[in-house]
C-alpha cells in the first residue's frame, strides 16, 4: 500500500485464483473519478448553502455562512480527498465573498476585518477538508489491510480444507494399499492352510475307498487314518473359523456375549479335542485349585485357548513339553501357555499380533494370534508375549472374573 498526502493510492494483491478484485470505496482514489466526484459533491453542496441562506443575508451574522460552507469542504475531502477539499474551499470562499460579504454580488472586500474572515475561513475549510481526507484516507487503508486479511484468512482456510483432503486421500490410499497386501496374503495362506489338510483326507480318503474294493487294512490303521481325516477335518474347521473371525474384526461386529465360563473345564475340553496335536509332546496342566469363573464369550474363549495350544503344538520341538497355567491375579485371572521353541525374538514381539504376520520359517496363516488379540481385548483383558524358562514363547493373556 501507498499513501501521499494528493489522494493516497493502495493497491490491493488478491490471493486465490478464485477471487474477483475488490473495488476499493474511494472511487479510483488518485485518479479523475475520485477527485472529480468529490468536487462536483462539494461545488453542488456550496450551491445549495448559499442559496438557502440568499435570502436571508440580511438578516444573519456573517459567520453563519462561513461556517455552513465548511460542511461542502467536509464532504468533498470525504469523497475527492485533498485536491477536491481545497478547490471546494476556494469556490466556497468566492461564493462566500460573493453572497454575504457587502458590497453583495460581486467578490470584493471592503473591510479589513473582511479579509481575516474570509483568510479564517479558507484556513479552517482547507484543514478540516484535509484533515477528513486523511482520515478517510486512513479508515480506507484500515479496510484494505483488513479485506486482504480476510482473504487470506479464507485462502488458508480452503488451503487447510485442501491438505486435509490430500490427508485423506493419501490415507485412503495407504490404507487400500494395506488392505491389497493383506487380500494377498490371505489367499496366500488359505490357499497353503486349505490345500494341506484337503491333501490329506483326499489321499486317506483314496486309500480306504480302495480298501473296501480290496480289504488290506487292519482294523487298527483304518482307525488311525479315520483319525487322521478327523485331525484334518477339525483344522480345517478352525481355519475356517479363524477366517471368519477376522471377517468381524475388520468389519467392526465382533460383540461378544459374556457369561460365566469356567477356564479349567474349558482348558480340559480343548486339549481332549487337540490331544493328536499333542502326541509327539508332553502337556504339563497347573491350574490353581477352586479357579473361579470368569466372564467372557464362552465360543471366542474357546477360541482363543485353540489358537495358542496350536501355535505351541506347532513350533514346539518334538519330544518337548508344553505348559498351561491358570491362576487368579486381582480382579482377573491369568492364563499362560508356553512352549520349548525357538521363541520370539524381542523386535518381532511387538508386531506379531498384526494380521498376517508370520515369523521366521513359520507356514501358519498369520491370523490366529491377530485374532487372539481382539477376542481378548474385546472381552476386557490384555495379551502378551514374552520368553519362558526354556527360551521358547510364552503367551500370558488375562479375562474378568466373573461378578
Amino acid at each position: 500500500m501507498s499513501d501521499d498526502t494528493g489522494g493516497s493510492q493502495t493497491s490491493t494483491t488478491e490471493v486465490g485464483p478464485a477471487r474477483a478484485p475488490r473495488q476499493s470505496g474511494r472511487y479510483s482514489p488518485g485518479g479523475s473519478r475520485g477527485w472529480l466526484l468529490g468536487l462536483g459533491v462539494g461545488l453542488a453542496l456550496v450551491a445549495a448553502v448559499a442559496a438557502s441562506l440568499l435570502p436571508f443575508r440580511s438578516g444573519i451574522s456573517r459567520a453563519t455562512p462561513a461556517l455552513l460552507l465548511v460542511l461542502p469542504v467536509v464532504a468533498a475531502g470525504i469523497l475527492g480527498r485533498r485536491i477536491a477539499a481545497v478547490a471546494t474551499a476556494m469556490a466556497g470562499a468566492a461564493v462566500y465573498s460573493f453572497a454575504f460579504v457587502p458590497p453583495y454580488d460581486r467578490v470584493s472586500i471592503a473591510e479589513p476585518e473582511d479579509v481575516a474572515a474570509l483568510v479564517v475561513f479558507v484556513l479552517v475549510a482547507v484543514v478540516v477538508g484535509t484533515l477528513m481526507a486523511v482520515q478517510t484516507n486512513r479508515r480506507q487503508v484500515a479496510e484494505d489491510r483488513a479485506h486482504q486479511i480476510r482473504i487470506l484468512y479464507d485462502r488458508n482456510v480452503e488451503l487447510s480444507a485442501e491438505r486435509e483432503r490430500l490427508r485423506e486421500e493419501a490415507n485412503r490410499v495407504v490404507l487400500l494399499e494395506h488392505l491389497d497386501r493383506q487380500r494377498s496374503a490371505l489367499l496366500r495362506s488359505v490357499s497353503h492352510d486349505l490345500r494341506t489338510p484337503l491333501a490329506t483326507i483326499q489321499a486317506v480318503a483314496s486309500d480306504l475307498r480302495d480298501d473296501v474294493a480290496d480289504p488290506g487294512y487292519p482294523a487298527e490303521t483304518r482307525q488311525r487314518l479315520l483319525g487322521l481325516v478327523s485331525d484334518e477335518a477339525e483344522r480345517l474347521n478352525r481355519i475356517v473359523a479363524n477366517l471368519l473371525s477376522l471377517s468381524r474384526i475388520e468389519s467392526g461386529s465382533l460383540l461378544p456375549e459374556r457369561q460365566a465360563v469356567a477356564i479349567d473345564e474349558l482348558v480340559s475340553d480343548r486339549l481332549d479335542k487337540l490331544r493328536r496335536l499333542f502326541r509327539d509332546l508332553s502337556v504339563v496342566v497347573d491350574l490353581s485349585p477352586g479357579l473361579p469363573l470368569v466372564n467372557a464369550d464362552y465360543s471366542q474363549l474357546d477360541q482363543v485357548i485353540s489358537n495358542l495350544l496350536e501355535n505351541a503344538a506347532r513350533h514346539a520341538p518334538p519330544r518337548s513339553t508344553v505348559h498351561i497355567a491358570a491362576e487368579p491375579a486381582g480382579q482377573v485371572v491369568m492364563v499362560t501357555i508356553s512352549d520349548e521353541g525357538t521363541g520370539v525374538a524381542p523386535e518381532e514381539r511387538e508386531h506379531i499380533f498384526e494380521p498376517f504376520r508370520r515369523g521366521p520359517g513359520s507356514a501358519s496363516s498369520g491370523v490366529g494370534l491377530a485374532i487372539c488379540k481382539a477376542m481378548v481385548e474385546a472381552n476386557g483383558g490384555t495379551i502378551s508375549v514374552g520368553e519362558s524358562e526354556s527360551g521358547g514363547a510364552r503367551f500370558d493373556f488375562t479375562v474378568p472374573l466373573h461378578a
